[in-house]
Order: C-alpha cells, then structure tokens, then sequence
C-alpha cells in the first residue's frame, strides 16, 4: 500500500501469515491484459502486474485512493469504488514497512449484490415554494448556523446546496477563507477531511449564475467563484457586513437566519 496512493489485496498467499514475506506474488499469470479507456482516477479498480508482464495479471487487484492519471492504459481497470472509499483511504494509511502493512487488515467477506437502481436526483422536482421551506444547519466546531433560502431568485443554486449537503458533501470541510469584515467561506473540495465517495462525487457541477436583485447584506449566502462567473460549484461564502460590490457580480441564494454570533466569531 502507498499512503494515499494505492492499496493492493487478493493474494492468495495473504490468507497465511507465515507467508508474509512472500505477499504479493501469489495468484498471478492467470489473465491476459484487457486495454480499455477507463482512467486510473480515484476509485479506480485494476488488475496488479508482474513488472514488465502486461499478460501477468490474476486475483489481485490494487484500489486508487486519488488519482493516478499516469497510470492509464497501463493496467486493466475493472471496476470502480461505489462506496467505501473512505475506508479504502483508511486503510492506505495504516503504517508499512516498505509498503508492507505492519498490521493486517484482512477482508472478512466479499458479498456479490444487484446494482442498486438509480434513485431520483434529490430536490430535482420540488417547486419554489417548497424549497423554500428547508433550512440547512451546520454544524461546526463553535456552534450552529442555519441557511433560510431563496428558490424564487436562484433555484438551481439552492437546489445545488440541498443536493451537496443531503448525499454529505460539505461533511468535514472547513471554513478556508476569513476576511474580517468582508466573507467567510467554506465548502471549497480539498478541505474535505474524507475522499469523496461515487454519489457525492457525481452531483459537482460547474453553476451557471443566477443573479438577481438581492443584496449581499450582513447574513447573506452566496456561490463563490473563480474569473469566470460559471465557474463556481461548492464553495460558498457568507457576508459579513453590506458589501455593494459584490450585488450582481455573485449568485446569493441563502441567508443567516440563526447563529450570525457563530458567524462573526468564525472570522
């Protein structure tokens, strides 16, 4: 294993302790090399190798914990992580010796399941009205701040937060950007404490603006962006105090309506 890297397992010869040092040769030479598209990105699942023997591969099979984009069309990807990948992650980081898990970590049973059918995509079809009825709370580590929203003046945005907080995305990011008086933000991708797992992966999106006449006041919530104003997907930003230069430049969709104290002692 490789700390965030890669995990490898389906060596026969794991199954024996006594055998250790002879891991990751078992089960090999069994399959012919199988060319395909699939990118080596995070999730991906491959067929292992014996270097330099592309017909070489067998039972085992390693995991990308991120990305490994070099690696593509090199080996046979077979598969792709739904869920777990978090624990996968896990796992990369337990302590080796040379890539060797000094601890073992053994899978206990592999169960072959349907593949779940493909629900509706969350607040895909409630009205404006109905939107407006949720409130987001989050929950940080000096208190609690709640969302009221605005779907009449931007529903893709506000359907976009609902999505993203519903399947956990912004579980474990932090606030990354405080400028006194001006913002905070938080929601940006890389403060993730955890990789993402397939379903919240599939819901960040690239958000064309919605502006509209609502002032970015002390409280209000907005999409943040790059240059380019369609840039914006998850990170978000709450105004500190009136900011007239931001009005029309960014798309608010929300606002503070419980915990603004957590707010202001945030930055």
């Amino acid at each position: 294993m490789i700390p965030n890297g890669i995990i490898q397992g389906g060596d026969p010869l794991s199954t024996d302790p006594a055998q250790s040092a002879r891991y990751g040769t078992g089960g090999m030479r069994e399959l012919r090399f199988e060319r395909n598209s699939e990118q080596m990105s995070r999730g991906a699942v491959a067929a292992t190798l014996a270097p330099g023997m592309p017909d070489s591969g067998g039972s085992q099979f390693f995991i990308c914990i991120f990305d490994q984009l070099p690696l593509t069309g090199q080996y046979t990807v077979f598969a792709r992580v739904a869920e777990g990948l978090n624990v996968a992650q896990k796992i990369s980081q337990v302590e080796a010796d040379n890539t060797v898990p000094k601890q073992r970590v053994a899978m206990t049973k592999v169960t072959i399941r349907d593949k779940p059918a493909a629900g509706p995509e969350p607040f895909a079809t409630e009205t404006a009205e109905e939107l407006s009825k949720y409130r987001a709370v989050l929950e940080t580590s000096i208190g609690n701040i709640t969302f009221q929203f605005f779907p009449d003046k931007a529903p893709n945005h506000v359907r976009n937060f609902l999505r993203l907080a519903q399947v956990g995305f912004f579980d474990g990011t932090a606030f990354h950007r405080v400028v006194i008086g001006f913002v905070i933000q938080g929601g940006f991708l890389p403060t993730r404490s955890e990789p993402l797992d397939i379903n919240q992966d599939r819901y960040i999106r690239k958000m064309a603006p919605e502006f509209n006449d609502i002032q970015h006041d002390k409280g209000t919530v907005s999409l943040a962006h790059g240059d380019d104003p369609a840039s914006g997907d998850t990170s978000f930003f709450i105004v500190l105090a009136r900011t007239p230069v931001l009005d029309g430049k960014y798309t608010a969709f929300g606002k503070v309506v419980e915990g603004m104290e957590v707010v202001v002692a945030s930055s």
